[in-house]
């Protein structure tokens, strides 16, 4: 099968099914080496983002769907949904952030993390396709858990939740305050240049006297010491 006619038909299979499409899915259906797709559809999404398209293929947790480019989304929502758009409170941010960092996390975990209820939430995360219902832990009372979604991953343009900023390390202080470890190395890592610094210069300044100055030097502190 021509290189071309394949691309027509995976860009075809990605915009009929309107979900992420794994790549065995389009092995498949082409009947085509997994080695070959997988170079094909990468050459579509470099030629997607040299071109001046409206589209582009995304990878999302190992698989490929069809998406409309970042940059013209305010254009879209124009046409075909007149609500506004959908924006997330802080708080809905922090709870979404600890699922992403978390998954499989429970209700009742994410409000001690926070010190406060998540209910609503997680119920417009649930709402916005963000997060979903990863089943019930083996824990008393059976508590439901959480996770992303892929949706997720297609809205933040990740292609699996390894690709998340890596968090700083911290720990908490006597006075049950975060302490970024981080920062606190940073900062010892300024203090010890400043110190080598100093002691450079102290060696600089010693290398420039000459033997007699420096005989001279410790002539007069053994005399200020017999003077005490």
């Amino acid at each position: 099968m021509e290189r071309a006619k394949i691309k027509g038909i995976i860009e075809a299979i990605l915009f009929a099914s309107g979900r992420v499409v794994t790549l065995d899915e389009l092995v498949l259906s082409l009947e085509v080496d997994k080695k070959e797709i997988s170079e094909i559809i990468e050459e579509m999404i470099k030629e997607g983002k040299e071109e001046s398209r409206g589209i582009e293929i995304v990878c999302v947790n190992k698989g490929y769907t069809i998406s409309s480019k970042r940059e013209y989304h305010e254009y879209i929502y124009n046409i075909i949904d007149k609500r506004a758009k959908p924006n997330l409170s802080q708080a809905a941010l922090e709870v979404l952030a600890i699922i992403a960092y978390n998954p499989r996390i429970t209700r009742a975990e994410i409000d001690n993390i926070r010190g406060v209820g998540s209910d609503a939430s997680l119920y417009r995360l649930l709402e916005h396709n963000l997060i979903e219902e990863a089943g019930k832990l083996d824990l008393p009372g059976k508590p439901m858990s959480y996770k992303t979604t892929e949706n997720f991953l297609k809205k933040f343009g990740l292609n699996t939740l390894e690709d998340l900023p890596e968090l700083p390390k911290y720990r908490v202080d006597e006075n049950r305050q975060i302490v970024i470890d981080d920062l606190l190395e940073e900062q010892d890592v300024q203090e010890n240049k400043l110190k080598q610094n100093g002691i450079e210069e102290l060696d600089n300044s010693t290398k420039d006297k000459s033997t007699a100055e420096l005989q001279e030097d410790i002539a007069k502190e053994e005399s200020i010491e017999e003077g005490e």
